[in-house]
């Protein structure tokens, strides 16, 4: 059984645990492992989270198959983004699903939920960011009617950008 619900600040440490496993599954494919695991390291942290829950703007949100959490969304609402007109946009931050979970569609039920809860909250559209050589990602996005307005250097590390479409859905 397939269960999402809103995450709350009690849930920093499971989500800090799946963030950084699948960050780690997803860059070391194509970005240096010093630069992965310094971005691990500063942006998974319990603290960093703790503080992220804070802002009221932020919204998480988890997914489980059966009582298992197999992985989480993040939305900024009401984030401008200079490739794209209009107002009351929202931010796609993370998406991610334990790739031992792929294939389930887990990550399109969490996607659709999170979409819809942006909608409920009169949001005009949502837009990430996606690694340019993350095929699957860039995939699904299009699937989904998202369309590239950019590119961004995605800062991983002092010393590291990897190269990101900006993507784009209107509601």
């Amino acid at each position: 059984m397939v269960r999402i619900q809103k995450a709350t600040v009690q849930d920093v440490n499971a989500i800090a645990q799946i963030g950084s496993t699948t960050f780690l599954e997803t860059y070391l494919e194509n970005t240096p492992k010093e630069a992965v695991e310094s971005f691990v390291a500063t942006t998974f942290t319990v603290d960093m989270l703790t503080a992220d829950f804070h802002h009221e703007n932020n919204h998480y949100f988890m997914i489980f198959l059966d009582d298992t959490l197999v992985g989480y969304s993040k939305i900024v609402l009401n984030v401008a983004n200079e490739t794209i007109e209009g107002t009351q946009l929202t931010k796609l931050d993370r998406l991610y699903v334990l790739k031992e979970f792929h294939g389930q569609k887990l990550g399109a039920q969490l996607f659709h939920y999170t979409i819809q809860f942006s909608k409920e909250q009169q949001q005009h559209g949502i837009w990430l960011y996606v690694l340019i050589e993350n095929e699957r990602a860039l995939n699904f996005y299009k699937r989904n009617d998202f369309k590239i307005t950019g590119e961004y250097n995605f800062k991983v590390s002092e010393t590291r950008y990897n190269p990101n479409y900006i993507m784009y859905l209107a509601y």
